[in-house]
């Protein structure tokens, strides 16, 4: 990291630590919206907002990699198990910056004043991670959007809504108030104490063309580019629940004693700690890896965010349910801390496709890839 890149990481540690430490993250699992507004502001004057916006609208980067620089944001976001909506909403503004739509909106983003969320998942579409199941017709001067999308993830909090669908089978993606009538947003339940995710109906819902956030059916370049931003930020905050999760437990295991020795002086568990270092630092690399390749437009990008997403996702998990292992009865108990990490990699191994449907996406390549040899 460059100086000004661990400046910002550090900066941004120190105020989730200040500002959401475990007692309140555990406080907010009864908040209907999962996050003080507030907070939410105060993290965007900071700049958690404006790392995927072009300078000529508001935003900048610290590095000139802006996904690099927002992956510093989402690594902290995940070693703190932070509220707030930051994945859709860098979403939306990235692709109200690429198209150039909305100023206002655009402004309200990154100042932190409104929140908006991205409605792109289907459910029920089997290994198609990126199905959609929304129509957008064209009606005159008029769009018509008619469908669902499921699980959206702070749509109850959230002031605008970035809808993915299908004009005549080519995606287009449009822009409205989360209040426009017609739209129902029904809660979901999660197993992550903070995140939020609702399913939204769309009943005919009408807008004008203007809603358009680019062209009528040339969607899918941008919306491929947004999915690549999800799992690139999702696996970097996995990693920072990885990193959390393991930092606690290395901890433990020396300042607990069994037999007169710390448990750390065990050979099995140097076994076992051996493993979930090797998973740890493969994980930070590869999460670096498509980072770096995104920001680059590296022609391998798309097969090392899925190359990431399957690792990752996988290892999350299993690294911190061996944490709670380690840890004893001490770490199934609800006042521990591990619990949240934990939480937070199992929500995010769902997030944008399962381990296994990134699995069967790089299989096919290297089948397309031997097939033209």
């Amino acid at each position: 990291m460059t100086a000004d890149q661990e400046f910002f990481r550090a900066t941004t540690e120190k105020f989730l630590r200040g500002r959401v430490p475990a007692d309140e993250i555990r406080r907010l699992r009864d908040d209907p919206t999962g996050f003080d507004p507030g907070y939410w502001r105060a993290g965007a004057d900071l700049g958690w907002t404006s790392l995927l916006v072009a300078e000529a609208a508001g935003g900048g980067t610290l590095s000139g990699n802006p996904l690099a620089d927002f992956a510093l944001v989402a690594f902290e976001f995940g070693r703190h198990a932070a509220p707030g909506p930051l994945i859709p909403a860098n979403i939306v503004a990235a692709a109200l910056s690429d198209t150039g739509s909305h100023p206002e909106v655009l402004a309200e983003l990154i100042s932190g004043t409104a929140i908006a969320t991205w409605c792109h998942a289907a459910a029920g579409r089997g290994p198609a991670f990126d199905a959609v199941d929304v129509e957008i017709r064209e009606a005159g001067a008029d769009l018509v959007l008619a469908g669902s999308s499921r699980p959206v993830e702070y749509a109850g909090a959230a002031d605008h809504l970035l809808v993915t669908g299908y004009t005549d089978g080519a995606l287009t993606q449009v822009l409205l108030p989360a209040a426009t009538p017609g739209v129902t947003i029904e809660p979901l339940s999660s197993v992550d104490l903070t995140r939020r995710f609702g399913a939204v109906t769309f009943a005919d819902v009408r807008v004008p063309r203007a809603a358009l956030v680019g062209g009528c059916g040339a969607a899918a370049p941008q919306v491929t580019a947004q999915l690549e931003v999800a799992l690139v930020a999702q696996c970097a905050e996995a990693v920072g629940a990885m990193q959390a999760g393991f930092d606690i437990t290395v901890r433990w295991a020396a300042d607990r004693y069994s037999f007169g020795r710390p448990l750390a002086s065990y050979q099995a568990l140097k076994h076992r700690f051996a493993d979930m270092k090797s998973w740890l630092e493969a994980a930070h690399a590869i999460a670096e890896a498509a980072a770096s390749a995104v920001d680059a437009n590296a022609p391998d990008a798309a097969e090392l965010v899925e190359v990431a997403k399957a690792y990752i996702g996988q290892h999350s998990v299993e690294l911190l349910q061996e944490c709670v292992q380690l840890h004893g009865g001490i770490g199934l108990t609800f006042e521990h801390d591990l619990h949240l990490f934990l939480r937070r990699a199992a929500v995010g191994r769902a997030r944008y496709g399962t381990p296994a449907e990134h699995r069967q996406r790089i299989a096919a390549r290297l089948i397309d890839r031997e097939a033209a040899l």
